[in-house]
């Protein structure tokens, strides 16, 4: 968890704004450090998170957490966490081993039934809290985290199913139980200009970007690589006003430490759409 990032976001584990969609992107660079960040702080703040881990395996997200002071093992065993491994899951669903695993990758084998059941999987575990078993304890508002939903894609699977699901999982997570959902997805390359036919990836982007509330775009330096800044951040906050809606602006540099990492502001923009 970056205290410094918190900070900017203006939350704490012990106060944070709930029924928030964020959208955490890259471009030629790594924003998997930001997942890494929110995945500690959701379990520091008693959430029960319900994790799609598509890119790497249960052992490499608990052996990040564990740097920032977080077992995702113990998480796991108490119920506060849900953890959903993609490269498990997609194995078990390829090598025709239909009695194991959850199923919710069941689209890799027949694809026109689609996401719905990676979203009913996702449902159920944010549906059920904790505390109702005698004993249980019991965990504050549900979170929803994808690393990274741009995975879907490589997968078969269109642009236009996989907006499809974030917009169901928003509607679930977000506005009915008042949780958060935290999706991070990837677009290769340089930014392109809109004429109506951009790739799957800049599609996504694009469509996610309408649905949330928050985005931490993580690109590199425009100067090119330095040892002391491995990039810049731009965070976008909007919010309704009116008939419009108020979008706010801030672009920072940072630097990832093995125990953190450190934000440096370099400026500020506003605009109301």
């Amino acid at each position: 968890m970056y205290t410094e990032l918190n900070s900017i976001l203006s939350t704490t584990p012990d106060s944070f704004t709930q029924g928030e969609f964020i959208l955490v992107s890259d471009r030629q660079s790594d924003a998997s450090f930001l997942i890494h960040h929110f995945l500690s702080f959701y379990l520091r703040a008693r959430c029960k998170v319900c994790f799609l881990g598509l890119v790497q395996s249960f052992s490499h997200y608990n052996a990040v957490s564990q740097r920032l002071g977080v077992s995702l093992a113990q998480a796991k065993e108490k119920g506060q966490l849900i953890f959903l491994e993609g490269l498990t899951e997609s194995l078990s669903v390829l090598s025709q081993e239909t009695n194991s695993g959850s199923q919710a990758m069941d689209f890799l084998r027949d694809p026109t039934v689609g996401l719905r059941r990676l979203y009913e999987f996702i449902r159920s575990s944010v549906s059920s809290s904790g505390g109702r078993e005698e004993g249980a304890e019991e965990w504050g508002p549900p979170v929803l985290l994808v690393d990274d939903v741009s995975v879907l894609l490589s997968l078969g699977v269109s642009a236009e199913a996989v907006l499809d699901f974030s917009h169901y999982c928003r509607a679930t997570v977000c506005s009915q139980l008042q949780g958060n959902t935290v999706m991070l997805v990837r677009c290769d390359g340089e930014e392109v200009v809109d004429d109506g036919d951009d790739e799957g990836s800049e599609r996504l982007l694009k469509g996610l970007t309408h649905q949330c509330s928050l985005t931490l775009h993580v690109h590199g330096l425009p100067t090119g690589y330095c040892r002391d800044i491995h990039g810049q951040v731009e965070v976008c906050w909007r919010r309704r006003q009116g008939d419009g809606q108020n979008t706010q602006k801030k672009l920072f540099q940072y630097k990832v430490h093995d125990k953190g990492a450190s934000f440096f502001a370099r400026g500020t923009s506003s605009a109301v759409l």
